[in-house]
């Protein structure tokens, strides 16, 4: 009972953090305001008008295309790096650490060093391709290239993060069964696809929900560097929804536009969890 009352006050103020905003989101959804401040209810108006909002399904589609893309290179590059660093047993700590470090740096410098990096006139990048005899890229500025130049920025900053959740389950793998295989003459590949990934599946389903959550609700790198554009090709629903609350002051539409966001990341959580427990048996 001690342990109860002691930990009451944090229990219940972290479910007030976490209600009052939810609940506030909810009841801003059911109304809309005019720019003198006043507000009516409207019922399920926001969420009706949200099935023929073009902008609303075009985010949706580019929230999506940048989850998956960005997910699978997250996973394929966090996978072959964290091998790396497993059997690496020289790299020192430093070394190590700095493999590590994109992830730790704050959103707002990763982007505008990028932002710096693939200027279409100075930056580093056309640089390095003319040097190789390869045409010059608009990247960001591109409405073709801008999804894919982000996955990549993305994927830069936050693929040492996956490597270091797959590496703590490297090293947690049982030893006795890699030496069984040498035993039985087994490659170095087959024994990774036949007994690494299978017993590694339950760490990278949780990489993969760790990453699912910030990935759903991309910002701060498109915000900083294209903030949706060129035109609407990067808009991802989470800045659809900042710019129809922020700038066209429409709040009660973008409360209605992030409770839709917030229910697939949690479809989303709730679904790997799923597949997390099935692999974990």
């Amino acid at each position: 009972m001690e342990i109860v009352a002691l930990s009451a006050p944090a229990v219940l103020f972290t479910a007030g953090m976490i209600a009052f905003p939810l609940v506030y989101t909810v009841w801003l959804g059911f109304h809309s305001f005019t720019s003198a401040g006043e507000q009516r209810f409207t019922g399920v108006a926001n969420y009706a008008r949200l099935v023929s909002d073009w902008e609303f399904w075009h985010g949706l589609w580019v929230t999506l295309v940048l989850y998956v893309l960005s997910l699978a290179l997250q996973l394929v590059l966090g996978i072959w790096l964290a091998v790396i660093l497993f059997n690496a047993k020289r790299i020192h700590g430093i070394v190590r650490s700095l493999f590590i470090s994109p992830f730790m740096m704050p959103p707002v410098v990763a982007g505008m060093m990028w932002l710096v990096i693939l200027d279409p006139s100075l930056g580093a990048a056309n640089y390095l391709l003319q040097s190789l005899g390869l045409p010059p890229s608009d990247w960001l500025a591109s409405p073709t290239w801008v999804i894919p130049t982000i996955a990549l920025i993305d994927t830069w900053q936050w693929a040492p993060y996956v490597a270091l959740i797959v590496l703590g389950g490297l090293q947690s793998l049982p030893p006795s069964v890699y030496e069984a295989a040498q035993i039985d003459g087994a490659s170095g590949f087959r024994t990774f696809r036949r007994i690494t990934l299978p017993l590694l599946m339950p760490t990278i389903v949780t990489a993969m929900i760790l990453r699912s959550v910030d990935l759903l609700r991309f910002f701060d790198i498109i915000y900083i560097t294209t903030q949706g554009g060129p035109g609407n090709a990067s808009n991802t629903l989470n800045i659809y929804g900042f710019r129809v609350g922020f700038e066209f002051f429409n709040i009660g539409y973008a409360s209605a536009l992030m409770l839709t966001l917030a229910a697939i990341v949690f479809g989303a959580v709730l679904a790997l969890n799923r597949l997390r427990h099935a692999v974990a048996w």
